[in-house]
């Protein structure tokens, strides 16, 4: 028969060498969950900054779509604010009008331009040579196991009939 003693401090010694374990453990959770935890913060901005365009563009074709035949040249302009000003109220950075590429459109797609007095079948505005940073929040891991950021280029656009 063992007395108290001596079981305690077996006890003892086993727990005392399983702290350290312990630490080495939830380290190594820790680094797999933030890794984890990025990695869904980056696919979440990059889709938030995604449609956030999308529904930009959508505003700006929207507007020429029901522009008057008239004044359709003088809205391109106002059409590009639009969409500068929609993505930008909606947190998506370094967006400017040279990114906005409004396009008339005839019945086949074609492009025509857009001119004071002739109606287009199609208005299509698209955002052209923007990039986002993928990994600005926290750097992506190579396969060798550098870090680095890496620019995507995106274009979303919308094309709309045009409604005279």
């Amino acid at each position: 028969m063992t007395t108290p003693s001596t079981t305690n401090s077996c006890s003892f010694r086993a727990r005392r060498g399983q702290r350290g374990v312990a630490v080495v453990e939830f380290a190594l959770v820790v680094m797999l969950l933030l890794i984890v935890l990025s990695g869904t913060i980056e696919f979440g901005k990059s889709f938030w900054y995604y449609n956030s365009l999308t529904r930009a563009t959508r505003d700006g074709a929207r507007m020429m779509s029901l522009a008057e035949e008239e004044t359709l040249t003088a809205v391109v302009p106002l059409a590009q604010d639009t969409v500068v000003h929609v993505a930008t109220a909606a947190g998506v950075p370094g967006l400017a009008r040279g990114n906005v590429a409004v396009t008339c459109l005839n019945a086949s797609f074609g492009t025509v331009a857009c001119q004071d007095g002739v109606s287009p079948a199609y208005v299509r505005v698209a955002i052209t040579g923007y990039s986002m940073k993928l990994g600005g929040w926290m750097a992506l891991f190579g396969p060798d196991g550098s870090t680095s950021s890496q620019d995507i280029a995106v274009g979303p656009h919308t094309v709309m009939p045009y409604l005279p």
